[in-house]
C-alpha cells in the first residue's frame, strides 16, 4: 500500500513540473554549433573530384551523373542511411561544396528516400 501512495504522489507532483519533450515540429530544440545534420551540396562549385566518395568512411557516398547547364558532370549521391555524420566529406572537399548543416527533418517510413540525389542536396 506504502508503495502505492507513493507511486500516485509522484504522479500528481510530476502533473506541475515543466515538460521535458517539445511539440515537434512546431516547437524546435536549440542546437549546438558543433551539431552535425543532413548535408548540403553547392552544384555550381563542386569539382566532380571524387575526394568525399573515397574518404567517406561507411561508403555512403558514390558518385553519379547528373545534367546540369553546363552539360554532365559526376557528383555525389548521398545514403543517409547510413551516414555517419562525422564531417569527413565536408573536410576533405576542396572547394568547400559539400557541409554539414544543422536539418535533422530527415525521419521517413521509406527507407529509399534516404539515398539523396545531388539535387535533392541543395
Amino acid at each position: 500500500m506504502e508503495n502505492v501512495l507513493s507511486s500516485l504522489f509522484k504522479s500528481i507532483k510530476a502533473l506541475g513540473e515543466k515538460r521535458f519533450t517539445v511539440e515537434y515540429p512546431e516547437e524546435r530544440e536549440s542546437l549546438p554549433d558543433s551539431y552535425r545534420g543532413m548535408l548540403r551540396l553547392d552544384i555550381d562549385t563542386c569539382i566532380s573530384c571524387s575526394a568525399c566518395e573515397r574518404i567517406c568512411p561507411n561508403k555512403t557516398i558514390t558518385m553519379v551523373e547528373i545534367i546540369t547547364e553546363k552539360g554532365t558532370k559526376i557528383m555525389p549521391q548521398i545514403g543517409i542511411e547510413r551516414c555517419l555524420f562525422c564531417a569527413m566529406c565536408s573536410e576533405v572537399c576542396p572547394p568547400k561544396c559539400l557541409t554539414l548543416t544543422k536539418n535533422y527533418d530527415f525521419e521517413t517510413t521509406d527507407k529509399r528516400t534516404l539515398i539523396k540525389r545531388p539535387e535533392e542536396l541543395e
